[in-house]
């Protein structure tokens, strides 16, 4: 087959489509990429003339499409046009886990997947390259092959076939720009040899040949599931020894430091904190639980499961330790939130362990003053599902009345008048340079400052007169 791509699709505009698809118009000046999308305002806000009003924050994102948007990369709701001009489909589009029915709670909803196979199916002409790029359970490809394939029966007038082909992502948020620019490997799993070699080609324009790895296309969509769930195990593990390190006088960074120099080991995601959250690493390891449990692996089910309830019991943990420090009770007290994203350098707060944290201080009747330099205070309102304390003072006084907590935004810091307690839950650079002097001075005696990231300086701190909580440090 003479074949060669042109133009690619990207169907999803989320926080794999388009960077990716961004990264790769940088590097491959030739080809178009055309990133289509249902949602008319996420496109809006891609095709915003303000860069730094893009629906993804993303250090480096915002120049890469100043280079490329409108010249060879283009943000639509065209979905049919797209697909019908495309040589190469990647379908990046959401995958949450299902909220009812069989395998709710563990396996992943493939709607959108099925629905855009079959726009493909529909609209594709000639000869198409499917990929899937959203994390998906293993043998999704063959739901979508089964999908295309059922086009092509009958005299299939339109002469269309099409190759469906595994390329996972292994993006870090905060960090996925450098991820995409130098991978650690890139992964393409198939059957259909000549399109696995013309989708590497595309990689081979910044990507080293020794870093594209061929596999079949269930091995491929089971060693993304497996990556994340191995990185969720390793937060689990470290921060269940942070709490045995709060209990004995041990200090979890001195313990990392030194359990992270054995070379079988290494040092990555070693960094004791509230838990992991994001996209992926707790709907990956569910998925993986389903598949476990779907082929009566009773045991591995129960192994993986465990990760994810440790991470719960950490949040919940956190919590606990703040009502503690402050007497037993915080109804009423005002508490400052520094962080809300799951991690630094993004304002995705999908899993973020700020949410279970706040919900569950406000339940204990808190007031909390919520900051962070990325997120929207809409996105906190739809995540915490509670509506912001009003501003008027007459308003107020109901929620002063009321025996729940309450919660606002602030664009800034200047919050911490009348503070009982801080509490970092994302380690922002701006958090280490906050001057606890100052900050003393304006806060309830005696004041609390509890550090689940380990970014503050702990003698500064000291030397305020806050009292310090600094997680996984049994010797404070």
């Amino acid at each position: 087959m003479s074949f060669s791509i042109k133009n690619i699709c990207c169907i999803g505009a989320g926080f794999v489509g388009g960077p990716t698809m961004a990264l790769m118009a940088e590097k491959c000046r030739n080809l178009i990429f055309n990133v289509v999308d249902i949602n008319k305002q996420r496109i809006a806000e891609w095709n915003n003339k303000d860069f730094s009003k893009l629906p993804i924050y993303e250090p480096g994102l915002e120049e890469i499409i100043k280079k490329t948007r409108n010249k060879n990369l283009f943000f639509s709701t065209e979905i049919e046009d797209a697909i019908r001009s495309a040589d190469l489909i990647f379908i990046s589009v959401n995958t949450p886990t299902k909220t009812n029915g069989l395998g709710a709670g563990k396996s992943s909803d493939l709607k959108w997947v099925e629905a855009s196979a079959r726009q493909v199916a529909k609209f594709a002409e000639g000869h198409t390259i499917v990929v899937e790029k959203s994390t998906l359970p293993v043998r999704t490809a063959e739901v979508i092959e089964s999908i295309l394939n059922s086009t092509l029966s009958g005299l299939n007038k339109d002469k269309k076939t099409f190759s469906v082909l595994s390329n996972p992502e292994f993006l870090a948020e905060g960090t996925a720009i450098q991820d995409l620019e130098n991978p650690d490997r890139v992964l393409i799993g198939g059957e259909d040899k000549e399109a696995m070699l013309l989708l590497s080609k595309i990689y081979k324009n910044w990507v080293p040949d020794n870093k594209i790895l061929f596999t079949n296309i269930w091995s491929s969509e089971l060693a993304k599931l497996t990556s994340n769930a191995f990185l969720a195990q390793r937060i689990s593990s470290i921060n269940s020894i942070s709490a045995i390190c709060e209990v004995t006088g041990a200090d979890i960074r001195e313990v990392s430091r030194a359990i992270g120099l054995d070379t079988r080991i290494g040092s990555k995601f070693l960094d004791s904190g509230p838990g992991f959250g994001g996209s992926c690493f707790k709907k990956d390891i569910l998925n993986l639980v389903y598949l476990a449990e779907y082929f009566g692996l009773e045991e591995v089910a129960k192994f993986w499961e465990e990760v994810v309830h440790i991470n719960i019991w950490n949040q919940k943990r956190i919590a606990k330790i703040v009502v503690k420090k402050l007497f037993g009770t915080i109804s009423q007290k005002k508490i400052i939130i520094l962080g809300f994203a799951f991690k630094a350098n993004t304002n995705d707060t999908r899993e973020s362990s700020a949410i279970k944290i706040c919900k569950d201080l406000i339940e204990e009747g808190a007031e909390l003053i919520i900051h962070d330099p990325k997120v929207n205070p809409i996105q906190i309102e739809a995540d915490l599902k509670i509506k912001p304390k009003p501003l008027n003072n007459e308003a107020s006084k109901t929620f002063l009345n009321s025996n729940s907590g309450s919660w606002r935004f602030s664009k800034d810091l200047n919050i911490f008048d009348g503070s009982h307690a801080i509490l970092v839950l994302t380690e922002w650079e701006e958090y280490k340079n906050i001057d606890w002097n100052y900050v003393a001075k304006k806060m309830v005696k005696p004041a609390w400052l509890f550090d689940t990231r380990s970014v503050v300086n702990v003698e500064l701190v000291k030397k305020s007169g806050i009292n310090l909580w600094l997680i996984g440090d049994g010797g404070i």
